[in-house]
């Protein structure tokens, strides 16, 4: 609605996604919703350069002709005409840096951003409390779905977890993802499940079901075709690294089985199991990690991608808020960033009191002076 507002008003429009398999289903569902009104939609990535929708002759000059362009990084190198961008969507946000963040801003004159996450990062959260940022929350459940049973597993129940798969998938038509952090085996890290290895694997413990191996490596059409059989029911397990984190939707997936979660943050956790539960079917997510911990037990307890957002900020720190580091602690002077109900009261006065300041002479020479510090970063 704010794209279709922006070209309304003689705007482009910008989408940014971190995928390519995103990016390319925001431009499909964009191009079937504006494509016959003859809203030109354009897809830049770094596999294909423009691809244009329905309006034919846009090729020759597409930057300058396009209403809404989605794109993926490679859309931040390219040369957009600032003047003619009224609104930026950046989707998934957790997944770019300041810097990129930043860019994607510049890349229109003062245009409306609107930044898009289920699990947003704790310096978001730091901006949001600091009154940079306005949020909108959406805290309903689409109608039918049930929240993922999720538990940490130890290593001593792998065959039981293993067998319980099996059991789940034979008996109830389903499909598993299984998550490993790296593509090939580390020679340092010998611990740690890596894709490749663990589907060969996989493929003997799992003799009569059959199974796909998705990871960055594999080209385009490569990707697209795996994933394309996943979701066909071709493949029941998917072995996969975390580039299924996003933009992923296959109703019937209800297991999410991820190796290795301690070395995930909680934000990548939650995307991923939100890879299942897309039905009105129970789902299921299982983190085996070599130990447990207070963290990876807040997956367990808490299902909100913002609840573990704020868990997320206790633990890490919300960075720098002028400056690039995403994390680390400040000190306040008084409280803490676990007092919500202060920090609020706090933005809602300074909010009254800063249109008046010449009211307040005495604070007013302390912030002239640059007396008054209320954050001391690390």
């Amino acid at each position: 609605m704010a794209a279709l507002v922006a070209h309304l008003n003689g705007f482009q429009s910008l989408l940014l996604a971190p995928t390519q398999i995103l990016a390319q289903q925001h431009f499909q569902t964009l191009e079937t919703l504006f494509g016959p009104y003859g809203i030109s939609i354009g897809l830049i990535t770094g596999a294909s350069k423009f691809k244009i929708g329905r309006e034919a002759g846009l090729q020759r000059n597409p930057n300058l002709q396009f209403k809404i362009l989605v794109g993926t990084h490679a859309l931040l190198t390219e040369k957009v005409p600032p003047d003619r961008v009224g609104l930026v969507v950046i989707d998934e946000q957790h997944r770019f840096g300041v810097l990129q963040r930043g860019k994607a801003s510049a890349l229109g004159i003062s245009p409306h951003i609107l930044t898009m996450t289920a699990t947003p990062i704790p310096r978001t959260i730091a901006l949001t409390l600091y009154g940079d940022l306005d949020l909108s929350l959406l805290t309903d459940q689409p109608s039918g779905r049930l929240p993922v049973k999720t538990w940490v597993v130890p290593e001593t129940k792998r065959a039981d977890a293993y067998n319980w798969i099996k059991s789940q998938i034979t008996g109830s038509n389903s499909q598993a993802f299984i998550i490993c952090p790296f593509i090939e085996s580390s020679e340092t890290l010998t611990s740690v499940k890596a894709a490749a290895a663990e589907f060969t694997k996989l493929e003997k413990i799992f003799p009569r079901l059959k199974l796909g191996l998705l990871h960055g490596k594999l080209k385009s059409r490569q990707k697209d075709e795996v994933i394309s059989r996943f979701r066909a029911g071709d493949y029941q397990i998917l072995v996969s690294t975390p580039i299924v984190e996003v933009g992923i939707d296959i109703p019937s997936a209800t297991i999410m089985l991820i190796e290795a979660a301690e070395r995930f943050g909680l934000a990548q956790l939650h995307q991923l199991r939100g890879r299942v539960g897309r039905s009105h079917r129970q789902s299921y997510c299982l983190l085996f990690a070599s130990s447990p911990t207070a963290r990876l037990k807040a997956m367990e307890q808490h299902f909100s991608g913002l609840k573990l957002a704020e868990i997320d900020l206790q633990l890490r720190g919300p960075g720098q808020i002028y400056g690039t580091a995403q994390h680390g602690l400040p000190q306040f002077k008084v409280a803490s960033f676990e007092d919500l109900d202060l920090i609020e009261k706090a933005k809602t006065s300074a909010a009254q009191i800063l249109p008046r300041l010449d009211q307040y002479p005495l604070l007013r020479d302390l912030v002239k002076e640059d007396k008054i510090d209320l954050i001391q970063p690390n």
